[in-house]
């Protein structure tokens, strides 16, 4: 079994999530010794270990976070510290086996916020030597300390526990404030840790929900060099029923682990209020980022294979990629796919826009992981019926390579010319069964297997006789949360093969000019269009703020929604809006894709007027 080193070198961790909230859940009181549980029902603790192991999870933490002699003492068990926590790893080792991590978890020996005193320290010590040195001696990967809130007490854990000679993971909590209970910042705390030569990765966990602890990590990530794993709790618990319950949904905590991870954290997983459902589709849309899966590797042409065939040229390709080869301004209108096959309606849109002298239709490829018509399909039935060039998208979510070559030889085959390639989002859960995402490869690897079919070469390397002759496009994010790794993302599309891009929603003019600016030092240059959402309403904004990844909305266009009072006063406000974006930036991007929103195609032609 690789270490703890090389599993977070390979990729970021999942983590499991709550032990005691899955207890208490099983109807064992609050007041029980739930550490002692491994010795007097280890069938229960070994089915939550099963339960987070089936869901994804790459480490089980051990049911020993109070299994220390002060803590045990309490419920009579101080002779016990030795067995509980053997029994505790040998739990997780059954169901871990030698394919996860298992992480002796220890927590303070003082209160939450409890300070450690010099009349206590030599008892801690000892109390802490005891129980890591049964974990160690168990067979533990890794020791976990967890949840503390005074530096002198994580401190000396950290000492303890490297005398083991296991890798130590030592984390703290912190309050909506960024402050430990005890009064410490998350900075503070963060810098001794990475000064602490016993420390190897560091954490936050508990305490706040994963809004709250997102906003925290932002500040901090920049000041640790050592790896950062998150563990936040479920949001806040509320008393339901007369139980203490937490509110998070699993979906909603998926959408902050996909943030964290983008954002740099190298593992994820849930602290108090967590379930195996939060975690289990946190793994699957952690393992379906780009950069997490290792993606199937496609074929560069070599300079003599590129000039085998001749490639049809970008402005020959379609009369949207003419005019933008043509340096004239290009516009677009976003229309979603129909759920159901009918399409009657949507074309009546797509032929106003066509009407309206609008260039291209965009069509999303299942928007956040929904399951809609084709994009294809679409694009198939908007040529035929009005004409107007359709740009449907073609994400690698749910398909396998073999499958995107025959869809991408299809398309050619039915006269579809224009492609903007993305990676997708994770899937989503619904109503439905639960479904997976395949992500053979990223948007740069189906970019660059387009650029080889344009060249007559397939992704086996077998000579295709005529290539294709698609325009392909890339997204790009201006208000990435990594900014630098997007840049780097959209130089690596642009060597793939990327012959214009199309940037996420934008509605920060100034984080678009700044990408543009960096965006210049790629070694060739595309037309990059603006992506416009005119806003409908502030429930609307609201929602794109908080949900849709990637996109980022300023206080003051928050406050300028906030003022209106009717909601044709915010439709018009979102227009207005729109419109001073575009007036902005129009002399530095090559057109406009303006998303019609909540299917409103008359708000987004009013935004071109």
């Amino acid at each position: 079994m690789s270490s703890y080193s090389d599993r977070l070198s390979q990729r970021p961790l999942v983590l499991d999530g709550a032990m005691g909230t899955v207890i208490y859940q099983q109807g064992v009181f609050v007041n029980a010794c739930y550490d002692e549980l491994c010795l007097s029902n280890p069938g229960l603790v070994a089915g939550i270990h099963r339960q987070y192991a089936e869901a994804g999870a790459d480490l089980l933490l051990t049911n020993t976070f109070g299994a220390n002699r002060v803590k045990l003492r309490g419920y009579g068990l101080g002779e016990r510290v030795a067995e509980i926590n053997r029994a505790a790893v040998a739990l997780a080792r059954g169901v871990g086996g030698d394919g996860l991590l298992v992480a002796g978890d220890v927590g303070p020996c003082t209160g939450f916020a409890g300070v450690l005193t010099d009349a206590a320290a030599g008892e801690v010590e000892a109390a802490f030597a005891e129980q890591m040195a049964a974990l160690a001696a168990a067979g533990a990967d890794l020791l976990f300390i967890e949840t503390f809130a005074d530096p002198r007490e994580l401190a000396l854990a950290a000492r303890v526990a490297r005398a083991t000679g296991l890798p130590v993971h030592a984390s703290f909590t912190v309050n909506e404030r960024g402050e430990t209970a005890v009064g410490v910042t998350a900075a503070t705390m963060v810098a001794a840790l990475q000064a602490d030569a016993n420390v190897d990765t560091i954490g936050l966990n508990c305490a706040i929900g994963p809004a709250g602890l997102f906003e925290i990590v932002e500040k901090i990530l920049p000041l640790a060099s050592k790896p950062l794993l998150v563990k936040p709790n479920a949001g806040f618990p509320r008393q339901v029923g007369g139980r203490m319950l937490y509110m998070t949904s699993p979906e909603y905590f998926t959408e902050y682990a996909k943030r964290f991870i983008q954002l740099g954290v190298r593992g994820f997983g849930g602290c108090c209020g967590t379930t195996p459902e939060h975690i289990r589709q946190a793994a699957r849309s952690i393992r379906g980022l780009s950069g997490v899966k290792r993606h199937a590797a496609i074929h560069v042409l070599s300079a003599a294979e590129a000039r085998a065939v001749e490639p049809v040229p970008t402005a020959r390709k379609s009369r949207f990629a003419a005019k933008l080869a043509r340096g004239e301004r290009v516009t677009s209108v976003e229309i979603l796919p129909p759920k159901s096959p009918a399409l009657t309606a949507v074309l009546e849109k797509v032929r106003a826009c066509h009407f309206a002298g609008v260039d291209a239709i965009n069509i999303p490829d299942g928007p956040r992981a929904s399951a809609r018509v084709s994009p294809l399909v679409m694009a198939m039935l908007i040529k035929r019926h009005v004409g107007i060039e359709p740009v449907p998208h073609y994400c690698c979510r749910d398909r396998n390579l073999l499958g995107m070559q025959s869809d991408i030889l299809g398309a050619a085959a039915a006269g579809i010319e224009n492609l903007l390639v993305i990676t997708g989002d994770p899937p989503k859960t619904c109503e439905g069964p639960d479904v997976t995402g395949v992500f053979d490869i990223d948007s740069i690897g189906l970019t660059r297997l387009i650029h080889n079919l344009n060249h007559g070469l397939d992704f086996g390397g077998n000579r295709i006789d005529p290539p294709t002759a698609i325009l392909i496009g890339v997204g790009a994010n201006p208000c990435a949360l990594d900014p630098e790794r997007e840049i780097e993302r959209y130089r690596r599309k642009i060597e793939a093969g990327a012959e214009y891009a199309i940037t996420q929603p934008v509605f920060d003019a100034d984080a678009l000019l700044r990408f543009l600016e960096k965006a210049d030092g790629a070694s060739r240059h595309i037309p990059i269009l603006a992506g416009i959402w005119p806003l409908a309403s502030l429930k609307n904004a609201e929602f794109m703020r908080n949900e849709v990844p990637g996109v980022v909305i300023p206080d003051a266009v928050m406050a300028r929604l906030e003022r209106c009072r009717t909601r044709d006063e915010a439709r018009d406000a979102g227009i207005e809006l729109a419109r001073e974006m575009i007036a902005r930036v129009k002399d530095s991007v090559a057109g406009f894709q303006v998303s019609a929103p909540l299917g409103n195609v008359e708000t987004a032609l009013r935004v071109l007027e």
